[in-house]
């Protein structure tokens, strides 16, 4: 197969991938062919696959990766429990009599959600089918609404606890000791899924400023697009406070205790879990089937997550066998213009791939390729992962291809043009693009927090 092997390889499972087979098969099969032709022809070591075993090992007995099923069960039982209608009835209500009102409401309801189950596609999806009508019967510029129906439910790439940032960060961790051993640092340093989740809060924080900012000048310059709700009820302190503080504290409880260092991210996920089930229970808004249908639903999202680890884990091991990483050195040499190219190269590649791979995918299988390379050359981890979760969040917003498009548009009223969708989210990629400006200029908006709390 040559010296490009490796290249050949990668560019197989995006074909494969086109034509619609399950990413996990493709990844391992792939791989497994490939590596076979390369055993044939004597261009391929097959000692390297007798490390198959132990990486499947490591993946069931990684402890940080327990956190993933624990988060999205949380994430489940909210999304299941209607915890969020009363949130967004609330906060429609306290907002909804002003010019934008329902589109703060919108976006507050949509970072709360996407801080409690940290998935895109199920932020979207809820959000549309709740909001979208409401927003839609108040005459809200079509465009508007979508548009902010998107942005606000992608906040679940950024704004922790995320469960892109839990498998974001086991990876980037393993690629920055494999970086540090590769300068010959035999004592390396470590980065945690509590530094990630530090490090993306605030530029969280400011992308819902970005978003806020927007539907306010819409407010004052186009208030016929975002007018005030009809026929909005007063809503009273108790059903306020009601409907904010138990997410709110949910939250609180999860992050609070992992930025503090008492618990791991694990055990938060737990204690995430078990405060979801309790609220669900306290606000008796679930019955037998609905916990079967959680069940099934966390199941089922668990069983792909680490059905792609475990053929990703294949791929990434026979793509060093054909010498993949030395070959990445080599391009990344041969591009010139040092660190700063090889950043805006990988970002580009990550952002394109984001319109055909999920955000699993890509943290499988291309940080671990290009994340030693990167971080090797000087890049800090909680930059770079920080910048890499941004730039997937813009990825999967961007028309035509952008994930969130499709989640909103299989939701959405017929009545509500795909032109409109697209439309609508442009003002959004633009700010989260500024937001990458602003993380490039000043990498301490991801640094800061992380070296604050943990004495990096």
């Amino acid at each position: 197969m040559g010296e490009y092997a490796a290249l050949i390889m990668f560019g197989a499972v995006f074909c494969i991938l086109l034509l619609g087979y399950p990413v996990a098969l493709t990844l391992g099969g792939t791989a497994l062919i490939a590596a076979a032709f390369g055993i044939i022809s004597g261009t391929f070591d097959a000692s390297f696959l007798l490390a198959t075993p132990n990486r499947l090992f490591g993946i069931i007995s990684n402890q940080t990766l327990v956190a993933v099923p624990l988060f999205i069960l949380m994430g489940v039982i909210l999304e299941k429990s209607k915890i969020a209608e009363r949130l967004l009835d609330s906060m429609g209500r306290l907002f909804g009599k002003l010019p934008g009102g329902l589109g703060i409401a919108v976006t507050l309801v949509g970072m709360l959600m996407a801080a409690s189950t940290g998935i895109v596609g199920a932020t979207v999806v809820t959000m549309g089918l709740m909001s979208l009508p409401i927003m839609l019967k108040s005459n809200y510029h079509p465009s508007v609404a979508t548009g902010t129906i998107c942005a606000t439910g992608t906040l679940g790439q950024i704004i922790p606890p995320s469960i892109a940032l839990v498998l974001l960060g086991d990876v980037l961790s393993n690629a920055y000791q494999q970086a540090q051993l590769s300068l010959g640092i035999f004592n390396p340093k470590t980065i945690s899924i509590g530094d990630l989740f530090a490090g993306a809060i605030i530029p969280g924080l400011i992308l819902v400023g970005f978003y806020l900012i927007y539907i306010v000048c819409l407010a004052i310059f186009k208030p016929q697009w975002v007018p005030p709700a009809k026929e909005t009820k007063p809503v009273t302190l108790t059903e306020l406070i009601s409907s904010i503080l138990p997410p709110l504290a949910l939250i609180g409880a999860v992050l609070g205790t992992i930025l503090s260092g008492i618990a791991t991210p694990t055990e938060a996920a737990g204690v995430g879990a078990a405060g979801a089930l309790l609220l669900a229970l306290s606000n008796r808004s679930l019955d037998s089937s609905q916990i079967l249908e959680i069940g099934k639903s966390t199941l089922k999202t668990t069983s792909m997550v680490f059905f792609i680890l475990i053929g990703a884990s294949i791929f990434s091991l026979v793509f060093r066998g054909f010498g993949g990483e030395d070959l990445v050195h080599q391009l990344f040499d041969k591009m010139g213009g040092g660190v700063v190219m090889a950043t805006l190269v990988v970002m580009l590649v990550i952002f394109l791939l984001g319109f055909i791979l999920d955000f699993i995918e890509i943290t499988f299988v291309v940080v671990p390729i290009v994340g030693p390379v990167l971080l090797a050359m000087g890049l800090d981890p909680i930059w770079l992962g920080v910048m890499i979760a941004i730039n997937l969040q813009t990825s999967f917003l961007t028309p035509p291809f952008g994930f969130a498009l499709f989640y909103l548009r299989g939701v959405a009223p017929q009545e509500i043009k795909t032109l409109d969708i697209y439309k609508g989210v442009v003002p959004f990629i633009g700010m989260q693009l500024l937001m990458l400006l602003l993380l490039a200029w000043q990498p301490a908006l991801a640094t800061w927090l992380p070296n604050l709390l943990f004495a990096r």
